[in-house]
């Protein structure tokens, strides 16, 4: 799924794409809401449908987001 700049997801706004890889697409997105830059990272429609691959992004997401040099 590759997203356009201005796409809105709920309250995000992408404003452009970081980069891409084995694990999905990265935006870099506004979070309208609280007024900061944020980064998205969107997994392919198959990869959301295996259950190895989503609890390896959940352990990624949890890692990254109790790291305060990240």
């Amino acid at each position: 799924m590759t997203l356009s700049t201005g796409t809105r997801l709920s309250h995000y706004e992408i404003t452009s794409q970081i980069g891409k890889g084995g694990m999905g697409e990265v935006y870099q997105a506004k979070d309208t809401k609280l007024g900061r830059d944020v980064a998205i990272k969107v997994l392919p429609q198959e990869f959301a449908q295996d259950g190895d691959r989503v609890a390896r992004f959940q352990r990624e997401a949890k890692l990254l987001a109790s790291d305060k040099d990240c």
